[in-house]
């Protein structure tokens, strides 16, 4: 199989296998109107086997969103073919609308405008509780 290389874009590598359509759809990369890749079970020494997305073109990304799927993915910046940057992630402190708490009695279940924030109580076990109950999220 064959993948082009690309010119100007971003690869967002050493996802963990069977993350990556995850991370699609939370970042909606199905919107852009540019080639998208995505390479799954890819062999890795590193990982056994990981997950590989690569958009042709550069974008903004919300480089929390990534970390909190997995904060062990990196991001390859490219451009003139060249890669120019790398980016390694780790857990956001804060994620706001990417779950959605559930406890039925908190506010947000009652408000549904208000935003589903959630905090990082446990970095080792990457735990979140939601900002208005304390209630765990579920992964």
């Amino acid at each position: 199989m064959t993948i082009d290389s690309i010119k100007n874009g971003i690869v967002i590598d050493h996802i963990a296998a069977g993350k990556a359509m995850d991370l699609y759809q939370i970042l909606g990369l199905g919107e852009l109107d540019c080639t998208v890749a995505i390479l799954k079970n890819v062999v890795s020494a590193k990982l056994g086997r990981k997950d590989i997305i690569k958009i042709d073109r550069n974008l903004d990304l919300d480089w929390d969103l990534i970390g909190y799927v997995d904060p062990n993915i990196t991001v390859n910046i490219i451009r003139e073919g060249e890669q120019v940057e790398k980016r390694l992630l780790k857990l956001p402190e804060t994620v706001t609308n990417v779950i959605r708490c559930k406890n039925p009695r908190c506010i947000t279940s009652v408000e549904q405008e208000l935003p589903q924030v959630f905090k990082l109580t446990d970095r080792e076990k990457r735990v979140y509780r939601c900002l208005y109950c304390e209630t765990q999220a579920g992964r």
